[in-house]
């Protein structure tokens, strides 16, 4: 049946000519996810305190702190977790083994302090050659590299001889690691990210490196940040001036609220001024695949027995409300804030997997005709299933099971437009 129409082709393609910019403006600068893993948090050490042993180290002494606290199920059951004590403690005690640490910033900033330039020279080439051997024995975390000093005037240069130091050393003992991270601290302009930009280049002309293999994480830790001298929200700009090289944005508990003279018993990532800082970088990083990290707690659980149990229990109820607040990584400090991490990590994506999987089922499937997902609730499901796969939280076994659906399915379904490029390239290849 051929009905009245009142558009011809030529308003089709003017109302694309007027559109163009906005096109382009979407396929660039809101790309979305890339659809690779995240880590569940960056773990820092001080950078002379690295060799390839010390994942192994971190994951024993995180094991030992479980045992004596009576083992991983006894540690669930103290921190409010003890629904799921069986469940956590065999798929936890098997992390803390195999992969105790995702993510490792080997730090030249705040936890390494200011040295002589001759000790630090020679730290930040033994931290790459360390890092290179790692790597080569199969001991590095799949994430790992360095925080330098920030780009301010009193420590820029000393920032850039770190910086220069590591990544040459770095490529010199080979290819670059595909979980290299570089952190740049304290930002307070885009001037600053745009710098990085530059030496990210020059890095990669001289090096011989793929034009745009070295990209980096921005640290959120000023206010200046959140509101320019001229109204203007600069960690949205920066995204977009720094040529796709931001990674993620972390953002960074003790100097921000510091900055907002916060007093110290009050400073917190659950500190409304904290809050608010995280909205605002929330929404600068919707859709424009740049991942998102919360802070630390510095409360450490080391001493006696009473002060240990409460600063899990803080740990895990902090990271259980960034990851229910969409922040899905954080930081640790310390080799004992391991167990409380996967813990509560874990729970968060066990509690929410039978409904998600229902939901997935029937989206796929057609299982439960009372649930009418639409695409976009569909595909933040696939991306919790997904996220719990990668940490652990989740066998493939289980995912198969009750949802139907293969991890790649899946994927597929959390990243549709990753699906589309995918298959686009297979379709010039076949016809080529």
């Amino acid at each position: 049946m051929t009905g009245n129409t009142t558009l011809g082709e030529d308003d089709f393609a003017d109302i694309d000519a007027r559109l163009a910019d906005t096109d382009a403006l979407l396929a660039q600068a809101y790309p979305g996810d890339d659809g690779s893993r995240q880590p569940v948090h960056t773990l820092y050490v001080p950078a002379d305190r690295f060799d390839r042993d010390l994942p192994a180290r971190f994951g024993a002494d995180a094991a030992a702190a479980v045992e004596q606290a009576g083992g991983t199920a006894a540690l669930a059951e103290a921190i409010g977790l003890g629904h799921l004590a069986a469940e956590l403690a065999p798929l936890v005690d098997a992390k803390l083994a195999r992969e105790p640490i995702e993510d490792l910033r080997l730090d030249f900033e705040d936890g390494y302090g200011t040295r002589s330039d001759e000790e630090e020279d020679a730290d930040a080439i033994l931290a790459a050659e360390r890092v290179a051997e790692a790597v080569a024995a199969g001991t590095a975390p799949p994430f790992i590299g360095i925080r330098f000093k920030c780009f301010e005037a009193p420590t820029r240069r000393r920032g850039i001889r770190t910086l220069d130091r590591f990544v040459s050393t770095l490529a010199a003992a080979g290819e670059l690691p595909d979980g290299l991270v570089l952190t740049l601290p304290k930002v307070t302009t885009v001037a600053q990210v745009e710098a990085m930009v530059a030496l990210c280049e020059r890095f990669e002309d001289r090096l011989g490196l793929t034009p745009g293999r070295l990209r980096f994480e921005v640290q959120m830790e000023t206010p200046q940040l959140i509101v320019a001298a001229d109204g203007t929200i600069p960690v949205a700009t920066l995204l977009h001036r720094a040529q796709g090289r931001v990674s993620a944005l972390h953002y960074g508990t003790y100097d921000y609220s510091a900055s907002l003279q916060i007093a110290a018993a009050y400073q917190s990532m659950e500190h409304p001024a904290a809050d608010y800082a995280k909205q605002v970088m929330q929404v600068a990083v919707a859709e424009t695949g740049v991942r998102l990290s919360d802070g630390s707690t510095n409360v450490i659980p080391v001493g006696d027995s009473q002060h240990v149990l409460d600063a899990w229990k803080l740990h895990a109820r902090l990271v259980r409300r960034s990851l229910e607040r969409g922040y899905y990584q954080g930081w640790d400090l310390h080799a004992a804030q391991l167990p409380t991490r996967y813990l509560a990590t874990y729970a968060f994506y066990r509690e929410g997997f039978a409904a998600a999987a229902r939901r997935l089922d029937n989206y796929l499937h057609g299982s439960d005709a009372t649930i009418m997902d639409e695409p976009a609730t569909a595909r933040a499901l696939a991306r919790f299933v997904v996220r719990g796969l990668e940490c652990g939280a989740l066998t493939e076994d289980e995912v198969r099971g009750s949802t139907g659906a293969t991890p790649a399915e899946l994927t597929r379904l959390a990243h549709p437009k990753l699906a589309a490029v995918a298959a686009s390239d297979t379709l010039e290849k076949e016809n080529s």
